[in-house]
C-alpha cells in the first residue's frame, strides 16, 4: 500500500468520524439560535395542568377538579424506592451525565439498531424524557417524503438543548422530582402522587419496593403494563424493574428474589369526575365558585334572585372565580391551577353519610319500591296520574337527555328522534346490586322509566355553633344521578314546616305544656272555607292536649289552631328570620307544609335551635390557597340572632317529644340511639316526599327522600312516610358516628337551659298529655 493510499484512507476515516459530530454540533447551534426553545422562565413555570384539591377538615383529599388528575409532591416526600427504580430502569447513568448520555446513545446505535437487540432500551435520559413531557411534541406528520423524519430530528435536537438547560439550572433531585410529577401512569393518573393514590391508596412516601417498581414499570407503556387491565404483563414488567434495581446495586439478590414472589396487591380507585368522596359537594363548589352577579331577568321567582343577590354582596365565596384574579389579571381555573380548597367537610362523617344513603336505599327502601311498582298500571307513575301528565313528563325527560341533544345537533327531525327512543339498544344502567351497574338491552324510553323508578335522596349535616357543613350527599350515585337534591332541588316540606309555627308560639310566650282543645279548625279564604284534614285518631278529637302532644303527634288540628292565633304572615316572617329564603305563600295552609323548600335551607333553619337562637349561614370552605401554598382567601361564619335563647331551648324540649314518643320514635327502638335528640318528620301529599331533620346539642342533620317526579311515589303511607323513607338514613349515620367515638358527638350531650330560666315541664308529648285537667299544667317563668 502506497503512502498516498494510506493518507487517503486516514483522511476518509477522520471525515467519517468527525462529520457526524460536526453536523450534530452545527444543527445544535442552528436549533439553539432559531428554534423556539423554552426560556429559563418557561422552564421554571411549565404549563402543567395541576388538579385543584378539595381537602377535608382533617387534611384528607376528598376529591379534585382536573383535566389531568395531577397533584404536586416535593422530592422529600418521594419514597427512595421510587427514585431507585426510576434510575435503575430508565436512566442508570442519571447521576453521571449532563442531560444527554452519549454512551447510552452509542449503545442504542450499535446494539438496538444494528444488532436488533431491543433489550438495550432507548437512549433518552430521564432529563430528556422530562423535557419531552413538559413540552409535548407537535404533530410532525407530512405527506412529503422525508419531511416527517426531518421534523423529528429537529424536535429531538430541541429536546436535547432543553435537557441541557434543565441540567444547568436544576439539581439532580429537582429534575427527578419534576419528572415524577410530570409523567403519565394511566388510569387518569398524572404524576406519581395521583398514581400512588389511584393504584395503592397511599402517598408516594409510603410506597414499598414492589409498589414503586409497579408504578415505574408503567411509565413506558401505561396501558399495556396497567395492573388493573393487564395483571400478568404488569407483574412481568414489575419483576423486570426489580431485576434492574438489583443490577444497579439497590437490592441484593436475596431481596430481589423474595420481592419478586410478592403478588401485586392493589387498592384501586380511579379518580375521574364521578369518583372520590363527596362528588355532589365538589359539584356544588364548582357551581357556587363560578356564579355570576345575578341579573333579575334570569330569575322567574323574585325570592331566588334576592337570595343570590345577597350572597353575591355578602358572601366572598359565592362567585369567587369571577371576583378574584391572578397577579397577571387572568381568571383562576379550577381544572388547571392547582388550587387548594380547604373545606369544613369531615372525612369520616362524609363517608358515613354516603354509606347510610347507600345502605338504606340500596339494601331496603328501593327493594320495597320495586314491590310497590307491581300494583301500578303505568309504571313507574302512580295509578291516579292521567295520560297527559305522564306524556308531558316523558317528553320532558327525552328533551333533557344526551341522546336528544346529540341527534338534534346532527339535524335529526323530531319524528326521527322520537322513533329512536322506541328502538332497543345496548346500554349500561345503574343498579344497587352487584357491580353497581347492569349491561342490558332496552329502549331509551324504558331506560327513562327505569331511572324515574329509582328513589333519590339528599343528606346534609352541619355543626350548630360554627355553621360548618360536615357532610353533604346530593343523591344516590353521582355517576348516574347528577342532580344535587340538597341545594338545587326544592320539594314540598310537609310537617317539617310545623316547628316554625311552634317557634312563633314559644316566642310569643306560650310553653310546651300549654293546653288546647283538639278540634278541627276552619278558615275563611275569600269566598270559600278551608279545614285541614285531621291526622288524629277519633278518640283524640275533643280532648284537651298539650302543645308538645300536638307536635309529637304532628297534629294538623293543633297546627291549625296556632295558625289561627298568629296568622300566615307572622309564620312566614318567622321562617325568614330563621333563614328560609325561598318563596313562601302566606296562606292558612302554610301550617301543614305546602311550601317548596330546599334541604339546604331547611337544615340551616333547624340549626338555629341547637345554636341557641342564632341563625348561622352554612360554611363549607375556610380558605383557598394557590399551588404554592399562598393564602388567597379566608372565609368566616356569618351569623345573626333569629330567636331568643329561651325560645330555642323550649323548641328543643318540644321536638324531643317527637323522638321519644312520636313519629321519630324508631330512632330509639330500632337504631338504639340514646341521649337527647330532637327532630321532626315530614310526609307530603300522596307520599311523594319523605323528610326527617334532627339535631343534638352538637350536630344538625337533615334528610329528604323521594323520586325525581312527584307523580312517582309509594302507594301507601306505610312505606311512604318520612319516618320510613328518610329517618333511617339519619339513624344509620348517627349510629356510625357514635360508634366511631372520635368525632366529638356523644350520647351524654345535653341541651342547656339559658341562665335565669326556671321551668317545671311535666309533659312529654305522649298519650298521657291528652285529656288531662287544666290544673295539671306546669309552672313556667323567667326570672
Amino acid at each position: 500500500m502506497t503512502d498516498k493510499t494510506k493518507k487517503r484512507i486516514i483522511k476518509w476515516f477522520w471525515i467519517i468520524i468527525t462529520f457526524p459530530v460536526v453536523l450534530v454540533a452545527v444543527l445544535l447551534l442552528l436549533v439553539w439560535a432559531f428554534a423556539d426553545i423554552p426560556s429559563f422562565e418557561e422552564l421554571e413555570n411549565p404549563e402543567s395542568k395541576l388538579a385543584t384539591q378539595v381537602i377535608a377538615e382533617d387534611g384528607e383529599i376528598l376529591t379534585t377538579f382536573h383535566i389531568e388528575n395531577r397533584s404536586y409532591v416535593p422530592y422529600k416526600d418521594l419514597s427512595p424506592h421510587l427514585v431507585n427504580a426510576a434510575v435503575a430502569t430508565e436512566d442508570v447513568r442519571f447521576y453521571k451525565h449532563s442531560g444527554i448520555d452519549f454512551i447510552s446513545l452509542g449503545r442504542v446505535l450499535f446494539k438496538t439498531l444494528l444488532m436488533s437487540d431491543s433489550s438495550q432500551g432507548g437512549g433518552s435520559t430521564i432529563t430528556q424524557q422530562l423535557a419531552k413531557t413538559l413540552y409535548p411534541r407537535a404533530d410532525v406528520s407530512s405527506k412529503v417524503p422525508g419531511v416527517t423524519q426531518m421534523k423529528m430530528v429537529w424536535i429531538k435536537l430541541k429536546e436535547w438543548i432543553t435537557a441541557v438547560k434543565l441540567e444547568r439550572n436544576y439539581t439532580k433531585d429537582e429534575i427527578m422530582d419534576m419528572y415524577m410529577n410530570a409523567v403519565f401512569f394511566g388510569s387518569n393518573a398524572y404524576g406519581v402522587k395521583s398514581a400512588a393514590q389511584t393504584f395503592f391508596g397511599k402517598n408516594p412516601a409510603d410506597l414499598t419496593v414492589e409498589e414503586s417498581a409497579t408504578l415505574v414499570g408503567m411509565v413506558n407503556k401505561p396501558t399495556r403494563y396497567n395492573p388493573v387491565l393487564n395483571p400478568d404483563k404488569a407483574l412481568m414488567r414489575r419483576n423486570f424493574v426489580i431485576g434492574q434495581m438489583e443490577k444497579a446495586g439497590y437490592l441484593t439478590e436475596a431481596e430481589r428474589d423474595s420481592i419478586q414472589q410478592i403478588p401485586i396487591i392493589l387498592s384501586y380507585q380511579m379518580l375521574d369526575h364521578n369518583a372520590g368522596l363527596a362528588p355532589y359537594f365538589r359539584d356544588m363548589l364548582r357551581r357556587v365558585m363560578n356564579a355570576s352577579e345575578p341579573v333579575r331577568s334570569n330569575y322567574s321567582i323574585y325570592e331566588d334572585y334576592l337570595v343570590d343577590s345577597l350572597q353575591w354582596a355578602d358572601d366572598q365565596f359565592y362567585g369567587w372565580l369571577n371576583k378574584n384574579r391572578k397577579p397577571d389579571g387572568s381568571k383562576y381555573s379550577l381544572d388547571k391551577d392547582g388550587l387548594r380548597i380547604y373545606t369544613t367537610i369531615n372525612y369520616k362523617m362524609q363517608k358515613y353519610a354516603e354509606e347510610a344513603v347507600a345502605e338504606h336505599l340500596g339494601q331496603d327502601l328501593q327493594d320495597k319500591f320495586w314491590i310497590d311498582q307491581r300494583s301500578k298500571v303505568n309504571k313507574p307513575f302512580s295509578n291516579d296520574i292521567d295520560k297527559a301528565t305522564r306524556d308531558r313528563l316523558m317528553s320532558q325527560a327525552r328533551r333533557w337527555s344526551d341522546r336528544y341533544r346529540v341527534m338534534k345537533a346532527r339535524g335529526a327531525s323530531e319524528s326521527e328522534i322520537r322513533k329512536s327512543f322506541g328502538e332497543k339498544t345496548e346500554m349500561r344502567v345503574f343498579s344497587w346490586k352487584g357491580k353497581g351497574y347492569i349491561d342490558t338491552v332496552m329502549t331509551p324510553d324504558d331506560s327513562i322509566r327505569y331511572y324515574k323508578a329509582h328513589l333519590r335522596a339528599a343528606f346534609m349535616v352541619m355543626e350548630p355553633q360554627t355553621g360548618h357543613v360536615k357532610a353533604y350527599v346530593g343523591g344516590p350515585n353521582y355517576r348516574y344521578f347528577k342532580y344535587d337534591n340538597v341545594r338545587q332541588g326544592k320539594r314540598q316540606v310537609g310537617s317539617t314546616i310545623k316547628p316554625f309555627l311552634y317557634t312563633l308560639a314559644m316566642q310569643e310566650g306560650m310553653s310546651p305544656c300549654d293546653k288546647v282543645v283538639n278540634v278541627p279548625q276552619t278558615f275563611i279564604v275569600g269566598d270559600d272555607t278551608w279545614t285541614p284534614q285531621s291526622t288524629d285518631r277519633d278518640e283524640w278529637i275533643g280532648q284537651t292536649v298539650t302543645l308538645k302532644w300536638g307536635l309529637t303527634k304532628s297534629s294538623n288540628n293543633i297546627s291549625a289552631y296556632l295558625m289561627k292565633q298568629f296568622g300566615p304572615h307572622a309564620m312566614a316572617e318567622m321562617m325568614r328570620k330563621m333563614g328560609i329564603g325561598s318563596h313562601i305563600e302566606e296562606v292558612p295552609s302554610l301550617c301543614v307544609g305546602p311550601a317548596d323548600l330546599s334541604l339546604y335551607e331547611m337544615v340551616a333553619a333547624y340549626n338555629t335551635f341547637p345554636s341557641r337562637g342564632v341563625h348561622i349561614e352554612p360554611l363549607f370552605v375556610t380558605r383557598i390557597e394557590d399551588n404554592a401554598g399562598n393564602v388567597l382567601s379566608e372565609f368566616t361564619t356569618r351569623k345573626r340572632e333569629a330567636i331568643s335563647e329561651q325560645t330555642a331551648f323550649l323548641m328543643a324540649n318540644l321536638m324531643q317529644g317527637v323522638v321519644n314518643n312520636g313519629t321519630a320514635i324508631r330512632l330509639k327502638y330500632k337504631y338504639g340511639l340514646k341521649g337527647e335528640i330532637a327532630g321532626k318528620t315530614g310526609t307530603t301529599n300522596d307520599h311523594a316526599d319523605g323528610w326527617f331533620i334532627g339535631y343534638t346539642p352538637t350536630i344538625t342533620g337533615g334528610v329528604w327522600v323521594g323520586a325525581e317526579d312527584r307523580q312517582v311515589h309509594f302507594q301507601s303511607m306505610t312505606y311512604g312516610q318520612g319516618s320510613n323513607m328518610a329517618l333511617p338514613i339519619w339513624g344509620i349515620w348517627m349510629k356510625k358516628v357514635l360508634a366511631d367515638g372520635t368525632l366529638g358527638i356523644s350520647e351524654t350531650d345535653r341541651f342547656i337551659a339559658p341562665p335565669g330560666m326556671h321551668l317545671n315541664l311535666d309533659c312529654d308529648g305522649s298519650d298521657n298529655d291528652a285529656g288531662r285537667n287544666m290544673e295539671d299544667s306546669e309552672e313556667y317563668f323567667f326570672e
